[in-house]
């Protein structure tokens, strides 16, 4: 590749979980990107997974919120930005700094929160400012201050393959943040490390355990009480490290205590005491251990405790931040840690300052030149939304995150956003459910067009860069703060010229308190691979990048904090036992084992858990833009169990009913081994663009940790029946308005196809009433020109519409749709009608070389036919072999547990 063609491509990061990947983009003659991984990126090596991947096809107009909007219609920027200060402004002044509000997002940039906290904390005088990382890692940052002092996370990813045992615990880390499982995949490929799953699910994640621990849901805290217990009736304690670098042991043993012994942990966990005692003496005799932790602990009433119960076994085995060995929270969104550094949680000020602290509060209000600093704790998100329902706030200011989808009960949420005096909400998107309730809608930049920095789960800070034009009217998220700052009386603080001046000030920041030390000052220590940490009351220090000059910031490597100017990069925090609590020593922390919210009930007999699933992210306003991505799972579905399947009559892909005390919703029924009886699953990720009735986090309480504010998402009680249907369709549409005339006696799903939408329709009418229904709406929006070819049969009818002979909508009406083979649909429009996929609509059968079938491997664009055909016709025996074959399961490898499925499928059938 010459130099001129190695030009092109633009080093950027993956805006998607918190691994951080490295992306490398070139502009298409599409309009859109080509993306690959980014080899020298630390954080992937240039592995991306399936979302990663199919970013190109998540970027462009269609779908953009192009220009501000008042009350719906559009406006100039200036009567946006005037609109909202003077709102702002004449609601402090009548109700006070508190009846305004901020809900930020791990979407944004370091750049846009530290501009959004500053306004909020610095100027308006509230602490009003919460995020949506709230929702994801909140009680690990309660953990980890509680624990060692600060927000810190100890490890880095070379520990992932310098383990011998990997723990991981709440995490599906297979689907949820992929490139960390094949880097743990491969490292017990050749370091031959052991891996232990600890999780109610049968996910994905397990086909590389050498041990499952299916607990029961809000069980973790006995099960490490539990282990502390043995770690120290077995003297597998690191006595000489807790004497050195620790404090409070006694009272957590005295609360593990209580889980002794494994009768005691087998009754809380329900677990077999072979698998409590493996468990405990795999990780008692192994020193290099690295215990991965997400959702799965932090959602929880209890998720602070959790957190806590994790990093006291670690502590007592001195295996915190040394090679291989270190307790690992993970983070959700591409800049949740970003977010938590510049102070976009309500209960933190920035750069690691705490509220209460005089010295901090004074060393802020002198940097930023203000007399209104914030001098307590805001309302964290489900105390904000209450506030608003209550009336207490009358405004709040959304940016970059959907709320009326992602929080627990959002149908109470999104009343009381529909009641709120003000709404302002900056988005990318033109429709969301958020959105629906602005006031004011202001357009901001997307991925690919925004520039600034973002801080990944090592602490790894990266640059997203600028690699396409705005579409319409579209800024920045920190323009767009900056000049409502302006217009509210503080120009003279937000006067910023680019990303990069926001980002040194930033960085200035975080040397606050600390510019005396020198290397003979610190009191720092050296151990291997850069174990080298300062002594310092906050880790977080970027001196080192304090005085960037614009070509240096956009040219700024990836590199982990603390960053100062008299320290190599530091991969690794607290190996030396030296911590930033006021003593310098960890604490121990007492956690006491507590049920789940809500119980089950003879009304309400199941537990719920939800999460995400493979090729989908949040809420679907980046990734339901990808056809790839929308093929592998079209439909919000509940994972149950075949015993409680039988129990209450549910069908395979037949629709059930879901009901909790908040409401119900409707979803596709998924029979298998994932979940245990009593206990089932569902996605959050579909929202009312695309399901009539599908919102999982509609039924969910809201109830949260009591000091991280957490909300519980994993441990829902539910009912479930059957819901029949006299009939189902699959329509194809160039268009997405199809839901605007469905009436409510149809139940639907969209996902976009390469050429327009696909429907999934369900219906109380009969198939022919069905088919008469759709044709006639179908036609409607058509126009002059039309050629129809309608073809009814007994059990299935099918109705397509060409215009200059190609096909603009079809669909396949019938009482049973899953029995047939209809994966094919999708890719007709813009078919010619002598197309042969086309001819296989009036015939109603392709034949199997036209079809790839249902995709499974989005990273290669794999179906489940042609995965079959391969295993059939080259006698492939192994997942490798078809890997060989078809590519399956060499991008991310996501979908390598799906294909030994498939495998195992065929091979019993020809048996």
């Amino acid at each position: 590749m010459g130099h001129r063609e190695r030009n092109k491509w633009i080093k950027s990061t993956c805006p998607y979980c918190g691994v951080g990947c490295g992306i490398e983009a070139t502009a298409n003659h599409h309009g859109g990107l080509e993306v690959r991984g980014d080899s020298q990126h630390p954080a992937n090596f240039g592995r991306l997974c399936s979302k990663g991947l199919a970013l190109g096809e998540t970027v462009g107009i269609e779908g953009r919120l192009l220009t501000p909007r008042i009350n719906q219609q559009d406006v100039t920027w200036e009567e946006a930005l005037t609109d909202v200060a003077t709102h702002f402004r004449q609601i402090i002044e009548h109700h006070g700094k508190d009846a305004v509000a901020f809900y930020v997002s791990g979407q944004l940039l370091t750049e846009d929160y530290y501009v959004a906290n500053k306004l909020m904390k610095g100027f308006i005088g509230s602490g009003n400012i919460d995020t949506n990382s709230r929702l994801c890692m909140s009680s690990s940052v309660a953990g980890h201050k509680r624990a060692f002092g600060a927000d810190i996370v100890p490890g880095c990813y070379e520990d992932l393959e310098q383990a011998d045992l990997i723990v991981l615990t709440g995490s599906n880390l297979a689907w949820c943040h992929p490139v960390l499982f094949q880097r743990i995949r491969d490292a017990k490929a050749h370091n031959q490390c052991k891996v232990v799953v600890i999780d109610p699910r049968r996910t994905p994640s397990c086909d590389i355990a050498d041990l499952h621990l299916p607990l029961l849901p809000g069980s973790d805290i006995a099960l490490f009480n539990g282990l502390l217990a043995f770690l120290s009736e077995n003297r597998a304690m690191d006595f000489a490290y807790i004497d050195q670098a620790t404090e409070g042991l006694d009272l957590a043993l005295a609360t593990a205590f209580r889980f002794g012994d494994i009768e005691s942990v087998q009754t809380a966990t329900g677990l077999d005491r072979e698998q409590i005692l493996a468990f405990y003496q795999l990780f008692a005799a192994t020193e290099k251990t690295v215990t991965v932790y997400s959702q799965g602990v932090n959602q929880s009433i209890s998720g602070t405790n959790k957190v806590n119960s994790i990093l006291n076994c670690h502590l007592a085995t001195g295996r915190i931040g040394k090679p291989g060995s270190t307790p690992f929270s993970i983070t959700g969104q591409p800049n949740a840690m970003g977010g938590r550094e510049v102070g976009g949680l309500a209960n933190m000020l920035a750069a690691h300052m705490d509220f209460g602290n005089p010295e901090h509060t004074r060393q802020i209000s002198e940097f930023w030149q203000t007399d209104n600093l914030a001098r307590s704790p805001g309302l964290k998100a489900l105390d904000m939304f209450n506030a608003i329902e209550s009336g207490k706030i009358k405004a709040i200011w959304i940016m970059a995150t959907n709320p009326a989808v992602s929080l627990p009960d959002n149908q109470r949420l999104s009343a009381a956003l529909a009641n709120c005096p003000y709404v302002v909400v900056s988005d990318c998107m033109a429709d969301t459910d958020t959105l629906r309730h602005a006031d004011v809608a202001l357009p901001a930049q997307g991925w690919g067009e925004k520039s600034g920095t973002v801080t990944n789960s090592e602490r790894r800070i990266s640059r997203q860069r600028r690699m396409l034009p705005s579409p319409g009217e579209a800024k920045p998220d920190w323009w767009i703060i900056s000049e409502v700052a302006k217009k509210m009386g503080f120009g003279y603080a937000f006067n910023y010229q680019s990303e990069a001046d926001i980002f040194r000030e930033y960085a200035q920041m975080t040397t606050l308190g600390q510019e005396t030390l020198t290397p003979s000052s610190s009191g720092s220590r050296t151990g291997n691979h850069g174990q080298d940490i300062q002594a310092l009351s906050r880790p977080l220090n970027l001196s080192g990048l304090a005085d960037l000059t614009p070509k240096q910031y956009h040219q700024l490597a990836p590199q982990q904090w603390p960053v100062t100017q008299y320290d190599q990069p530091t991969a690794r925090l607290f190996g030396n036992g030296e911590f930033a609590t006021p003593s310098g020593k960890a604490q121990f922390i007492a956690t006491d084992h507590r049920p789940t919210a809500e119980q089950t009930s003879s009304r309400y007999p199941l537990r719920l858990n939800t999460g995400r699933i493979r090729d989908h992210w949040h809420t679907m306003t980046r990734t339901g833009l990808s056809p790839r991505l929308s093929e592998h799972t079209s439909e919000p579905y509940l994972a149950l169990s075949a015993q409680d399947a039988e129990r209450f009559s549910i069908e395979q892909n037949k629709l059930v009913k879901v009901s909790s005390e908040r409401g119900c919703i409707l979803l596709r029924a998924r029979i298998s081994k994932e979940c245990l009886p009593g206990q089932v699953f569902a996605p959050f990720h579909w929202n009312d663009s695309t399901t009539s009735l599908g919102k999982v986090n509609a039924l969910l309480a809201g109830h949260r940790d009591p000091l991280s504010g957490q909300p519980e998402l994993k441990a829902t009680p539910v009912c479930i029946h059957p819901s029949p249907y006299q009939s189902e369709a699959l329509l194809i549409s160039q268009t997405n308005h199809i839901p605007d005339w469905l009436s409510p006696q149809e139940h639907w799903t969209c996902q976009r196809t390469h050429t327009g939408y696909l429907f999934r329709i369900t219906s109380q009418r009969q198939p022919g009433q069905l088919h008469r229904y759709l044709a006639t709406h179908l036609a409607k929006q058509q126009g002059r020109g039309q050629q129809v070819v309608d073809i009814a049969a007994r059990n299935q009818s099918r109705y397509a519409q060409f215009q200059n002979s190609q096909l603009h909508g079809a669909f396949i009406v019938s009482d049973d749709l899953h029995a047939d083979d209809n994966d094919y649909l999708y890719t007709l429009i813009g078919r010619s009608i002598s197309d042969p996929l086309v001819q296989a609509l009036f015939t109603g059968k392709a034949l199997p070389e036209q079809q790839a079938g249902r995709l499974v491997c989005a990273c290669k664009q794999v179906g489940a036919n042609t995965i079959a055909q391969a295993i059939r016709a080259k006698s492939c025996g192994s997942v490798r072999a078809i890997s060989e074959a078809t590519q399956a399961g060499t991008g991310c490898g996501s979908c390598v547990s799906e294909l030994q499925m498939i495998l195992d499928d065929i091979q019993i059938k020809q048996a």
